[in-house]
């Protein structure tokens, strides 16, 4: 008998420790998406959009840290197709990146399935196409990284969380697009604004996009996804407190209203204290000689009255916008995504190993317009830069550093169009320089990471310019503007192998070259460092049809 008890208690113990295990693995969450041309009409003229299960703008995606989100993406366009993350640093795994640097596309009629963790993020983020000008069309949405229950947030818990998606919009159809980009000519002014794919009217038959109870608070995230034009977006008679940026909580200030660069979000709460009514929400563009305006309407709940037709003015010049980037600060006793707080890592008492300066120019080849980042412009070769990499082809279809870390005037004079490809070397902590000569704003992003923005000058960039560096509370995040003839200095650990875009987040700019990858080996080819390509993973190219390779081994 007291065998039998004995046996039972040890059973007992390991359905009880398998079911731990099984109880600690980070949650699954599956979703299939399926992507069609629909028609929609967004500033009134019906056109040709991307849909995605239906839906202009796409899913929101709602997930908490550490989440396994598989997304199998079916593709019944006509032509190639691919989806990136923006801002989910894909911790070991740029195989899930959606890059035409990490990845083949998603070929017509066929599907793929992404497989990815927001590793130790919070925050707010968004999707969109990277191939052709797809993102002209569609297919974008909101990606949500909440905190886990036991992981404090620096703010009460609000009512509700509404994702805002504002972008610039053209009539003509991302093909059309395409042909002006391939026949050496920009895109031009855009058309018109939207605010989560819709243009308000302001005649009073616009319906609510969302509805506030009087008193509650609600937490709100705004994301450019826009082609190329940086916004101003308000709400009437309401303040707005931020409180995250791109996965870092920030020192809560109040804004009237925030300038969105194309490629960045922020969380912001927004109180429900004003007479119950209507309210708009605007986003303006920012930088045109003519601006263009759109609103989105706010109901209170149970509230009277219209919405005013005075609209918030817009700020003007791009001197308030640097010094409201120069307001944000990060918050250095929140929680992130670890119990730990932010400010537990000192990024300001690192050493600098590497400086690397990149410069943005235009011109000509061959008669076509191009865009160059230190006198190269990017093309993306058939194989993939990390499927040559991985297969041991990459000499014949890349060569590394090709642009030098300090270019001079005579480099950057004239443009050649190859691919372009720094090698780093693994944890080294490095800083890069974006030099804009230009008259107009860039923005810039870096897949796989987020870094310290710690300034943004006019000027050109000296080493003697890193007195003025923010080296205490910059915010760290993964994409950073420059001003017209203005330099920005970002810093970072390059710990995440992989290969990794850093673009234009212009998506003209970045069509046509300005754009390059960072590549981190494994020293060690560990899969502590980073994982073997996906069983699934599409192979085209040279790589096309090879046997799968698994160099990596076990830590």
């Amino acid at each position: 008998m007291k065998g039998g008890v004995k046996l039972l208690a040890v059973c007992l113990y390991v359905a009880t420790a398998t079911f731990m295990m099984v109880q600690a693995e980070d949650p699954y969450f599956h979703h299939v998406w399926n992507v069609t041309y629909g028609t929609a009409s967004p500033l009134g003229v019906p056109q040709q959009v991307i849909l995605i299960n239906g839906q202009f703008p796409g899913p929101n995606i709602n997930s908490t840290s550490n989440n396994n989100i598989i997304i199998n993406v079916f593709n019944n366009l006509d032509e190639p197709f691919l989806l990136t993350w923006n801002g989910i640093q894909h911790r070991k795994n740029s195989w899930q990146d959606g890059t035409a640097g990490t990845m083949c596309p998603i070929p017509p009629g066929q599907n793929f399935t992404y497989h990815f963790q927001p590793k130790d993020q919070i925050g707010s983020y968004f999707y969109y196409p990277t191939t052709a000008m797809h993102r002209a069309a569609g297919a974008f949405g909101g990606l949500r990284v909440n905190s886990r229950l036991l992981i404090p947030v620096p703010y009460a818990d609000p009512e509700d969380d509404y994702t805002v998606l504002i972008n610039d919009w053209y009539t003509k159809s991302h093909t059309q697009l395409k042909k002006f980009l391939d026949s050496g000519r920009t895109l031009g002014r855009p058309d018109g604004i939207l605010i989560n794919g819709k243009s308000g009217k302001t005649d009073g038959s616009d319906k609510p996009l969302f509805t506030l109870k009087p008193g509650k608070t609600y937490r709100v995230r705004i994301c450019n996804v826009g082609l190329k034009t940086s916004l101003n977006f308000r709400i009437q008679n309401h303040k707005m407190k931020l409180v995250e940026m791109e996965g870092s909580h920030v020192l809560q200030n109040d804004y009237d209203s925030l300038d969105v660069h194309v490629g960045q979000c922020f969380g912001v709460i927004v109180t429900a204290n004003q007479e119950a009514k209507d309210y708009y929400m605007v986003a303006s563009t920012r930088f045109l000689k003519k601006p263009l305006t759109t609103t989105g309407l706010l109901r209170y709940e149970g509230g009277k009255g219209p919405a005013s037709s005075q609209l918030p003015a817009a700020p003007v010049g791009w001197a308030w916008s640097l010094n409201q980037f120069r307001s944000f600060r990060w918050n250095l006793t929140a929680s992130a995504a670890r119990p730990n707080p932010q400010g537990s890592y000192h990024y300001g008492k690192i050493n600098i190993t590497r400086t690397i300066k990149l410069v943005n120019t235009q011109g000509k080849v061959d008669g076509k317009l191009r865009y160059a980042m230190s006198g190269v412009s990017h093309t993306d070769p058939e194989t993939p830069l990390k499927l040559a990499e991985y297969f041991g082809v990459a000499d014949k279809v890349f060569k590394y550093n090709i642009i030098t870390d300090n270019p001079n005037p005579e480099q950057i004079k004239t443009i050649k169009i190859e691919p372009n490809v720094l090698n780093i070397t693994h944890r080294t902590f490095i800083e890069v320089v974006f030099e804009n000569h230009e008259k107009s704003v860039q923005s810039w992003h870096l897949d796989g990471y987020s870094f310290f923005a710690v300034a943004v000058e006019p000027g050109t960039w000296t080493p003697e310019k890193r007195k003025n560096y923010n080296l205490l509370d910059a915010v760290s995040r993964h994409t950073v503007q420059v001003y017209p003839k203005c330099w920005a200095a970002i810093l970072l650990t390059f710990d995440n192998c992989g290969m990794w875009n850093i673009r234009s987040e212009n998506s003209e700019r970045r069509y046509l070259g300005q754009q390059l990858y960072a590549s981190v080996l494994s020293p060690e080819k560990s899969l502590r460092d980073e994982y073997n390509m996906p069983e699934t993973s599409l192979q085209c190219g040279l790589v096309k049809g090879k046997p799968k390779v698994n160099p990596y081994a076990g830590a």
